[in-house]
């Protein structure tokens, strides 16, 4: 019994693909930051303070000043308190002499110089400044993946050998490969097909952007203000007055008398007088009102007692007895 050999082909079958061409990524949108333009204060000069001299205020007062104070003192005439003078015989009397006063005019101070402090404000300037007011943004979009139906044969079974009766009608004469089993293999079928695939995914980056900056001129405080006070000296005017150093009183003193008052005495006084810048009037020898003025005028010059031609006046006058 013969056997032919058959050959039966793979068995295939056309069946549809979806191939993957792009495959799925993200696109990156940046939004940009978004400024507007504003009016800002700039401080240009601090606040501060001032310190400002208020200077005196004075006025001008009057005041009395005692030039001589009150003072009795003997005169010629009568009253209740009356003396013989033994000198000339005249009769005194005792007169209040009232004080004398002066009226001043001065500047006083009424007011004392100070200070008073002065708020400076701050000076401020407007400047036109770029805000932020919203900061930049990645916006991620996602792209699908892409994908392409592709047909293609798929073998559904691989070709085989069989023995085959030669007489049987079974299998096609066609199939027969004779005595010989002769096996042929048939290579698969490729396509080519091109896709894009991500390299390098989609990613952000930070770009700094720097800030601008504007020089401005500002004053600022150094030093706080100070107080200096200068004394201003007070003035004086020199005013001359008389002061009693003691009271008058009535003493006991030894005088030339009536005995002893020659004219050769009274020349040698008169020209004594005379001698020492006193005018006694004519060398005569008569004690008169002009040897009487001149004696006192010397008594009251040279300090010493007054009421007649004392002894210690002729003593002063380098009289001898």
């Amino acid at each position: 019994m013969c056997f032919h050999e058959h050959r039966l082909p793979a068995k295939y079958e056309t069946q549809t693909e979806q191939v993957l061409v792009s495959e799925a990524s993200e696109k990156v949108q940046i939004v940009p930051a978004k400024y507007e333009w504003v009016e800002e204060k700039v401080l240009v000069k601090e606040a501060s303070q001032k310190e400002v001299a208020v200077p005196p205020v004075y006025e001008t007062v009057t005041e009395k000043v005692l030039v001589e104070p009150a003072k009795t003192v003997w005169k010629k005439g009568r009253g209740l308190v009356e003396k013989i003078d033994n000198t000339t015989g005249e009769i005194m009397c005792l007169v209040e002499i009232p004080a004398k006063y002066k009226t001043i005019t001065k500047r006083v101070v009424k007011t004392p110089a100070t200070t008073k402090v002065v708020e400076i404000p701050a000076l401020y300037k407007t400047v036109k400044v770029r805000k932020l007011v919203s900061a930049p943004q990645e916006k991620r979009i996602e792209i699908p993946a892409k994908y392409k139906t592709v047909t293609k044969r798929v073998k559904v079974s691989d070709a085989k050998f069989v023995w085959h009766e030669i007489h049987s009608k079974d299998l096609d004469a066609s199939t027969r490969t004779g005595n010989q089993i002769c096996l042929k293999k048939t290579p698969a079928a490729f396509k080519t097909v091109t896709r894009r695939v991500v390299k390098t995914p989609a990613a952000t980056k930070t770009v700094e952007i720097p800030a601008k900056y504007k020089t401005v001129k500002v004053r600022k405080l150094v030093s706080p203000p100070q107080e200096k006070r200068i004394e201003i000296p007070a003035k004086y005017t020199t005013v001359t007055k008389r002061v009693k150093v003691s009271d008058q009183r009535l003493e006991w003193r030894s005088v030339l008398c009536q005995t002893n008052m020659t004219p050769g005495i009274i020349s040698e006084v008169q020209r004594a007088l005379k001698a020492a810048g006193f005018d006694p009037g004519p060398i005569d020898g008569v004690v008169g009102s002009a040897t009487l003025r001149a004696v006192s005028a010397y008594q009251r010059e040279k300090g010493l007692p007054r009421g007649g031609l004392t002894m210690d006046t002729l003593k002063s006058l380098g009289v001898n007895i």
